[in-house]
Formats: C-alpha cells, sequence, structure tokens
C-alpha cells in the first residue's frame, strides 16, 4: 500500500469538524457498489462444487441480467414497454460468506451501474428519510433494477416501508434483487430466512424468485474478529503522521454523529483514508449504537482501516444487545470493525516513531 502523505505540524482532522452537505443528487450517486466490490462479476465467482445451488444460482442471475438488458418489445416504448411483463425479482436466501453480495453486485455490473442502484437496506430507509417517500421513488423508478443488499426485517416500521417502496417501484416495471444474512452460529435459522423475508413484504412476496445459496464462509473467519486496542499515544501518532487521516475521541465522535443524518455518513468520509479514535469504551444506548453501526459500515465500503484506542472493539456492545433484535447488525459491525482495526494495527506498526 502507498504511503500517504506525511504532515508533521499539522494536527490530524476530525471528523466532528465535518458537516457534510449531501444534494439529493449524490445521495443518488453513491447507490453504486462498495469500493471492494468494484471488479466483481459472474465471470470471476467462484461456485463451489460442493453446493450444486451457488452455480445454479449464477446461472439462474445471469439470466436475469439478460431479461433486463432485453429491448421492449416492438412497437411498445417508455414506461408501458416495462409494464407489459412483470419485472424479475429475486432473493438470495443464505449465511454470512457464500458470496451473496459478489453476486449482486455483478448482477449490477452486468446489468450497467449508470441504469442500476445498489444499496444496503439501511442506505435505502435512509434515503426515503433524506428525499420523502415519493422523490425517492421517482427518483429510483428511472433505473431498470434496484439491488437491496442485507435485507433487514427487525424493525416493523422500516420494514413495511421498504416493502412500500418495492411495491411501488415493481408497478413502475422496475426489477428487484435482494438479499439478507443469517448468523453463522444460528443452526437451522437459515432454514426460515426466506420464509420470514415473504411474510414481511406480503403482498410482493408472490412476485419474489427465492434463490437459495447454500456454503460455508468462504472467509473461514469467526463471526466477531478482535483486534487488540493500541495506546492513545500510537493513534494519535499514527494519525497526525498521515495527511488522510482523522483523530477523534470516541465520546465526541458518538455526540457529533447525532446531529449528521445516517444517509451523509459516506459524505462525511470524503477523503480519508484512515480513522483514529481514542477512549473507545462499550456503548450502552441502542439509538447511539444503531448510528454507530452505519458508520461501521460506510468504512467498510470503503475500506478504511481504524486505529482504537481504549477498549477497542471488544464489549463494544452490551450482551442484551447482542440477544436483541438488533443483534445481526451488532454482529456484522464487530466483525467488519475488527476487519478494519485489524488492518490499522498493521499500518501502524510500519509507521516509524517520529
Amino acid at each position: 500500500m502507498t504511503s500517504a502523505p506525511t504532515r508533521s505540524t499539522t494536527a490530524p482532522t476530525s471528523l466532528t469538524s465535518v458537516r457534510p452537505a449531501v444534494s439529493p443528487q449524490r445521495l443518488l450517486d453513491d447507490l453504486v457498489p462498495p469500493r471492494h466490490f468494484a471488479q466483481a462479476r459472474f465471470a470471476t465467482y467462484r461456485a463451489n462444487p460442493a453446493y450444486p445451488s451457488q452455480a445454479a444460482t449464477l446461472a439462474r442471475l445471469e439470466e436475469v441480467a439478460r431479461e433486463i438488458a432485453a429491448p421492449a418489445p416492438s412497437g411498445l416504448k417508455g414506461l408501458f414497454a416495462r409494464r407489459r411483463a412483470a419485472p424479475p425479482a429475486v432473493y438470495m436466501d443464505g449465511g454470512f460468506g457464500v458470496g451473496k453480495t459478489h453476486l449482486l453486485t455483478s448482477l449490477v455490473h452486468a446489468v450497467g451501474t449508470d441504469v442500476a442502484a445498489y444499496g444496503t437496506f439501511v442506505e435505502y430507509t435512509n434515503l426515503v428519510g433524506a428525499l420523502g417517500f415519493l422523490p425517492t421513488v421517482d427518483a429510483l423508478a428511472t433505473r431498470k433494477l434496484v439491488c437491496i443488499d442485507e435485507f433487514e426485517l427487525d424493525d416493523a416500521g422500516d420494514t413495511t416501508l421498504m416493502s412500500r417502496l418495492l411495491r411501488e417501484l415493481t408497478d413502475r416495471g422496475v426489477a428487484l434483487a435482494a438479499t439478507s444474512n443469517t448468523l453463522p452460529e444460528a443452526l437451522g435459522e437459515g432454514r426460515f430466512a426466506a420464509e420470514d423475508f415473504l411474510r414481511e413484504i406480503q403482498a410482493l412476496a408472490e412476485r419474489f424468485e427465492v434463490l437459495r445459496v447454500d456454503g460455508e464462509d468462504y472467509r473461514h473467519r469467526a463471526v466477531v474478529t478482535a483486534s487488540e486496542p493500541l495506546p492513545a499515544a500510537t493513534v494519535e501518532r499514527v494519525a497526525t503522521a498521515r495527511a488522510d487521516a482523522t483523530l477523534d475521541d470516541f465520546d465526541a465522535l458518538l455526540d457529533h454523529l447525532a446531529t449528521v443524518h445516517p444517509s451523509r455518513y459516506g459524505a462525511l468520509l470524503d477523503g480519508v483514508g484512515m480513522v483514529g479514535l481514542t477512549n473507545v469504551h462499550p456503548v450502552t444506548r441502542q439509538e447511539v449504537a444503531l448510528r454507530l453501526v452505519v458508520l461501521v459500515d460506510r468504512l467498510y465500503d470503503r475500506d478504511v482501516p481504524v486505529l482504537l484506542a481504549g477498549a477497542g472493539e471488544a464489549g463494544l456492545f452490551s450482551e442484551e444487545m447482542l440477544r436483541g433484535g438488533y443483534r445481526k447488525k451488532y454482529f456484522r459491525a464487530l466483525s467488519r470493525l475488527g476487519a478494519l482495526a485489524e488492518e490499522g494495527r498493521t499500518l501502524a506498526a510500519g509507521t516509524p516513531a517520529g
């Protein structure tokens, strides 16, 4: 990795000093596959022959891409042509690490990022919160395909909102593709994920084709990747040495996140190549924890390494949170934050003492 320019005399930028102004167009333009899936294609997906459902799902998604890309029937144009036949709608059901996101982003690239939208469940609910429901429908209805990664069923209000959004989009001829995850240790739970999804989206259920993606986690990692925290002095030294690093007190950052709409967390990280946090400690309030989860997702999307001082990510969320309705979000955030923190430790070890 190329080292960032150094700045020995300038204090690190603080995320708490950034108040991003994000236009509606920027929010829509950001609905593309994350950086580490920018090169994902159907041809690069390696289906495990031990699990035939992987190859079957790959083949079906290639067909879906061709269906979406097919020209409208002769004599029909625009919206009327797209309403002629029900657009494809597929749901990939499976656990962590079986390649669902690779397949979903490959579908986006096959259809074309200019006519497809890709985002997580949270990004779409945040988009509605920022733009309003009807403007969101109107904007997304200009796309041929809308993909929802990590569809969540842990908030009844958000689930109802998304179900209504998807219904409006399919009525306008937009194709849909969605995924959701099951925790690896939740034995047997994966068999019910698709059933839960179809029940919650109710009127849309008959429009979705369920594609089961069996397999083992190809990363062969634990649910939580624990990384040892760094001394505060190390975090400060490394962050100060990098021109693209930020340095913040953990509580100050959490307070700042409460003043920024979650749809702008991505813009909060514009130009940021590393994030340093001091005095990290367990989060006790759920609304604060959920904002932190969104920030971690945006850091992960952008492959931004993190330096953690204090308690690190160990015990970041309480046992009660990890047993509650949002537990999938918290486990995902811990896994992602642990991986980013481990990368940060590696970079810190290679930064000479000033």
